[in-house]
């Protein structure tokens, strides 16, 4: 709070009192106190300047000021009624008088006022009589100054309502004050934000950078300096020049979309270095949005990732060497099983029921395999209907497809793969030696049906011979138990229909 020492003390002219000092903590507080409310840029403020105005109108009085009381002199804020000319000297001052009053200062006739009987305001231009001053009081309690209004006419006071009304205009006063003040407040935490954000930026291993709400890249981490070898002065939204050609379309389109979605930025692409050589990096992006839910700014970071890209690369082409070996693997074995059953006459259906069961595992490895850059790779998929339907390509003949799959779909895995192609090869197979697809006119169908733990299959024959239940347990129905049961940890149900051989295979989402 401000003190003020009542100094009443008497110079040596007759019925003159010297000015009251300024008691305010310390001056350098004082000084830092006022500083923050912007006092040089609220000078001739349009919001200040209408208060005055109107406070000589409610008050009848030719001027009105927004004085503030500095450590060494005082600023006029706004003024009416009064020219352009510098402000008085501070020791001339009405408003320090009134420093530290609570309430509003009121002197009816400076002229008969011993503080101001001899004050040039008084006896000369402009002759002023009357002064009333509205405290202008921080929320820290320190008195900034006054509202006030004078005139040359002395007089008993002010009314009621200009006493009320002069206290609410000092009010909006110290409220458009408070407002400069939270402004200049607020810039000092964003450039300390953001001097705080460049110096983590610069000590980053990727290269961070910015955005405005537009998209117009505005900064970049010194790094980014480094890796492309631009000086400081480098225009930030020059950059898309670093960016490979190849790439520049897969890299905007994904901005666009970005910008468009207001959802995360990510995208490959390559990046000029120095030297020349391009290396691959990982661009991401997060919006920053504002309380009404609009985005800000973009913030972002460029993650070289060239090394582990080329890694990945060897690590694929490793993969497609063995895929490649692996399916020689088992043509090899093919024909090793057919070679050895040349020998033995007797053996040759074991022998072609084998080589048919390894050229289906062949099948579902050769489904299942890493990308090897064939045409095919793009049709082959991921999914149960593409392995069934990779699987069953011997059973058709041009347009003529013997077995078909309908129903809903779901993912599948290298693990769950071969199992599932040994179900329904050896289902294929038997329908083939005595079912529906040993008829020329037969068929099969499998029709899936998804709920929302687990995926059943109906197996359908028809069109065949009549058929019946085994009287006893083959190798064929032993393989499919243990294929459902043990490695899909699911369930199979037969049924020797009229119409032909069913099955009702239910097997768990998870094990897929």
């Amino acid at each position: 709070m401000d003190t003020l020492p009542p100094n009443r003390n008497e110079d040596s002219r007759i019925g003159v009192v010297a000015p009251p000092a300024i008691a305010l903590c310390d001056v350098e507080s004082r000084d830092n106190i006022l500083n923050s409310y912007g006092v040089h840029s609220l000078e001739d403020d349009p919001e200040l300047a209408q208060i005055v105005r109107f406070a000589a109108q409610l008050c009848e009085t030719p001027v009105a000021l927004v004085n503030l009381v500095l450590t060494d002199t005082q600023k006029f804020l706004a003024r009416e009624g009064v020219g352009d000319d510098p402000e008085p000297p501070l020791e001339h001052s009405f408003c320090i008088h009134a420093l530290g009053v609570p309430t509003i200062t009121v002197i009816p006739d400076a002229l008969m006022d011993a503080r101001f009987a001899e004050n040039p305001l008084v006896l000369g231009p402009p002759n002023l009589r009357f002064y009333a001053g509205a405290p202008l009081i921080a929320d820290d309690g320190v008195s900034l100054g006054s509202l006030c209004v004078l005139s040359p006419e002395p007089r008993a006071g002010l009314t009621p309502l200009q006493h009320d009304g002069l206290t609410v205009l000092a009010t909006a006063v110290m409220r458009r004050l408070n407002m400069s003040r939270r402004t200049i407040e607020g810039d000092a935490a964003a450039r300390l934000s953001d001097s705080r954000f460049r110096k983590l930026a610069d000590s980053m291993p990727q290269i961070a950078w910015s955005a405005d709400s537009a998209g117009t890249v505005d900064y970049f981490s010194k790094r980014f300096n480094r890796f492309a070898g631009v000086s400081d002065e480098f225009a930030s939204s020059d950059w898309g020049q670093f960016v490979h050609p190849e790439d520049v379309p897969a890299a905007l389109e994904a901005w666009k979309h970005a910008l468009t979605t207001g959802k995360p930025y990510d995208v490959e692409y390559r990046l000029r270095r120095h030297d020349g050589e391009w290396r691959w990096m990982m661009g991401a992006a997060l919006p920053n949005h504002r309380s009404d839910g609009t985005i800000d700014r973009w913030y972002g970071t460029i993650t070289d990732i060239h090394e582990s890209k080329r890694l990945l690369e060897a690590r694929d082409l490793l993969a497609r060497e063995l895929a490649h070996r692996i399916k020689n693997i088992f043509a090899v074995m093919t024909g090793l099983v057919r070679l050895k059953a040349r020998g033995h006459p007797e053996s040759r259906a074991f022998a072609e029921e084998l080589a048919g069961s390894i050229g289906a595992l062949g099948r579902a490895h050769d489904f299942v395999r890493p990308d090897t850059g064939g045409d095919d790779d793009e049709s082959r998929g991921n999914s149960l209907h593409g392995l069934l339907a990779h699987l069953f390509e011997p059973y058709r003949s041009g347009e003529d497809n013997r077995v078909t799959v309908s129903g809903d779909d779901a993912p599948i895995t290298v693990r769950s793969a071969t199992p599932v192609a040994m179900v329904f090869h050896e289902l294929a197979t038997n329908s083939s030696k005595y079912g529906a697809l040993f008829a020329p006119a037969g068929s099969a169908a499998i029709a899936i049906a998804r709920d929302s733990e687990h995926l059943t299959l109906e197996w359908t024959e028809r069109g065949g011979p009549a058929v019946e239940a085994p009287a006893a347990t083959g190798f064929g129905t032993r393989l499919i138990d243990a294929s459902i049961t043990s490695q899909l940890h699911g369930t199979i149900e037969r049924r020797w229909e009229p119409a032909g051989f069913a099955a009702t295979i239910r097997i768990p989402l998870a094990a897929l």
